[in-house]
């Protein structure tokens, strides 16, 4: 019986790939609109990517920054940037510390249902881990920034989307959403579920705790204790 569904975010608890995401989508507003300053600081972590454009889109002045149609637009543009941002020729995408072993362990559970809940949109959350050596499909649900613009209507998506492998729609400390921001720590607090922080990418266990994170961890390279945070803490 599955008994847990486990939510994934990708940049800063999977993977980092060295500006590869900002480099390709400020292009990408670039093409439509001059950037300035203000867009330039624009902070992209625990955000979805349809969010992400908008606010460089305020930022920059663009008459339009809530349009759908330009917003979902420029997020078409920035997948074809960031595709030849990962590869290229000095591009390495890094894995995080402890990755691997702990999906490995995760996925060798027949309890758990693994899935992803990243702002990504799914194109880019594909290239992404590609480029890291993972394969997408070892998530077997997902809900991604192309499902929603913003990230704490993402849960109950992926929660719907369990329903036909749990025979539920998975609530409460059924859930569990691994992430390295505040954003993933607080974006489940409408199904109840239960966030493990990771501080490996811009904020630090301090933050995370304060956040309200069940369980922090510097870096997930300890599998038996994150395991056990996730399943049983």
């Amino acid at each position: 019986m599955k008994r847990r569904l486990i939510l994934f975010d990708i940049d800063g608890t999977i993977l980092l790939t060295a500006g590869a995401g900002r480099r390709a989508v400020l292009r990408a507003v670039e093409e439509i609109h001059p950037l300035n300053s203000a867009a330039k600081s624009v902070r992209f972590d625990g955000k979805t990517d349809p969010l992400i454009v908008m606010e460089l889109l305020e930022a920059c002045g663009h008459p339009a920054p809530r349009d759908r149609g330009v917003v979902d637009g420029l997020c078409e543009r920035y997948v074809t940037h960031l595709e030849a941002e990962l590869s290229g020729e000095t591009h390495e995408t890094r894995l995080l510390p402890g990755v691997v072993e702990l999906i490995d362990a995760l996925e060798g559970d027949p309890s758990v249902v693994l899935g992803l809940l990243t702002g990504n949109v799914v194109r880019g959350a594909r290239l992404k881990l590609r480029s890291a050596g993972i394969d997408h499909e070892r998530f077997v649900v997902g809900a991604y920034g192309s499902d929603a613009y913003f990230r704490p209507e993402l849960p109950a998506i992926a929660a719907e989307r369990a329903r036909a492998i749990m025979d539920r729609v998975p609530t409460g400390n059924e859930v569990v959403i691994i992430g390295d921001t505040p954003a993933d720590v607080t974006c489940g607090a409408g199904i109840g579920a239960r966030p493990v922080a990771v501080a490996t990418g811009s904020y630090s266990v301090e933050d995370l705790q304060a956040a309200g994170a069940a369980a922090t961890f510097a870096d997930l390279s300890d599998t038996k204790s994150v395991v056990e945070a996730i399943l049983w803490g």
